[in-house]
C-alpha cells in the first residue's frame, strides 16, 4: 500500500482539482465513460489498466461522485459506470485537451472526429473567448490576484511513481489526447506547469511553492524540457543553474487549466471562497473564459454536442 503523507501548498482550484482526478488512469476511465464506454471488461480493453488498478480507480471515482455504478437489470452480474453532473462539468476541459492534442500531435482517432454543435447545425471546432469582451484568452493577458480563499492547503501525497507513457499497442480506447494525458496524467508535473503560468521559473521557486522532494521536482523539470513544455535559460554558470520559461506548445496548456480551474472554484471550493481570482487585461474586467463554438459563437454544453467519425 502507497504511504500517505502530506504537504502544505497555497490554496488553488487546480491543485484540489489534480488532487482529485490528476492521475492518468483516472483522466483515462473518464474519457472511456464519455464515449460510452461503461463496462468494466470494456475499460480494461480500452485503458491498458491492470484489473487492480481498475478497479481501485473505479472505486475513487464512485466515491468522489464523478460515476455512478448501475446494475441495469436482475440478476446482471456487470454493473456500468456512468457520468454524474461533477464529471459532465469537465466537458469544457476535454474540448481544450483536444484542441491541443490536434495542433501539437497527429491522433488518428482525433483527427478522424468531427464536433457538431446541434445549436447551429454545424462542424465546429471550440475556441475560449472572454465573455466581457469576446476577445481570445491568452496566457500572456491574464493577471492572478489573491482570493478570499487564499490560504494553504494540507494535501495528501502518495510514494507512488510517475506512471510510463502509453505505447501504441497499449492506445486501445477512445481516448482522443493520450499524449496530453501522457504529460499531465501525473499531479505534480501538471502542478508544475500551473506554477509556470504564475510567473515562477526557477526550481528553488517551484520547490518553494511544491515542496515535494527534490528528485521529484528535478525528474519533472527534465521531462517537461525533453517534452518541449519548458526551454532552459542559464542565470549562473558555477554551478550551472537555470531558469525554465514556457514554449509555445507549453502556453497553449492555458485554456486546459483555465477550464479546469473554473471547474474546481465550482466543485471543489471551501466556504472561504475561490483561491485565487483572474483578470483579463485587455478588457480589465474579471476573466469568466467560455469555450465557444466557432461558427456560431455561442457558449458550448456537452448535451447540444454531438460526435461524427
Amino acid at each position: 500500500m502507497p504511504v500517505k503523507t502530506t504537504l502544505s501548498t497555497k490554496a488553488s482550484s487546480i491543485n484540489r482539482a489534480l488532487d482529485e482526478i490528476g492521475d492518468k488512469w483516472c483522466l483515462l476511465i473518464l474519457q472511456e465513460v464519455f464515449w460510452g464506454i461503461n463496462t468494466f471488461n470494456e475499460m480494461l480493453a480500452g485503458t491498458g489498466a491492470s484489473r487492480g488498478v481498475l478497479s481501485n480507480r473505479l472505486s475513487w471515482l464512485e466515491s468522489m461522485g464523478y460515476l455512478r455504478k448501475d446494475i441495469i437489470a436482475k440478476g446482471q452480474k456487470r454493473p456500468t459506470y456512468h457520468m454524474t453532473k461533477k464529471s459532465i462539468e469537465l466537458y469544457r476541459n476535454g474540448l481544450m485537451a483536444m484542441v491541443w492534442e490536434r495542433k501539437y500531435f497527429t491522433t488518428p482517432d482525433l483527427d478522424s472526429v468531427e464536433l457538431i454543435h446541434d445549436r447551429c447545425g454545424k462542424a465546429f471546432w471550440p475556441m475560449m473567448e472572454c465573455s466581457h469582451c469576446n476577445q481570445s484568452v491568452l496566457s500572456t493577458d491574464v493577471s492572478f490576484h489573491k482570493g478570499p480563499g487564499a490560504k494553504n492547503d494540507t494535501r495528501i501525497t502518495k510514494t507512488r511513481r510517475r506512471s510510463s507513457n502509453l505505447s501504441a499497442s497499449e492506445d486501445r480506447g477512445k481516448t482522443l489526447y493520450n499524449n496530453l494525458i501522457n504529460l499531465l496524467g501525473d499531479r505534480w508535473t501538471a502542478n508544475i506547469i500551473a506554477l509556470a503560468f504564475h510567473g515562477f521559473n526557477r526550481f528553488d521557486d517551484f520547490h518553494t511553492e511544491l515542496p515535494v522532494a527534490t528528485n521529484i521536482l528535478a525528474d519533472r523539470l527534465k521531462l517537461l524540457v525533453n517534452e518541449g513544455i519548458f526551454y532552459q535559460q542559464p542565470y549562473q554558470v558555477s554551478p550551472l543553474r537555470y531558469d525554465y520559461h514556457l514554449t509555445d506548445k507549453g502556453r497553449d496548456l492555458f485554456p486546459y487549466f483555465v477550464t479546469l480551474m473554473a471547474w474546481g472554484d465550482k466543485w471543489c471550493t471551501t466556504e472561504d471562497g475561490n483561491p485565487i481570482l483572474l483578470k483579463h487585461i485587455s478588457c480589465g474586467a474579471d476573466l469568466n473564459a467560455e469555450v465557444r463554438c466557432d461558427q456560431c459563437g455561442e457558449g458550448l454544453i456537452a448535451t447540444e454536442v454531438h460526435f461524427k467519425r
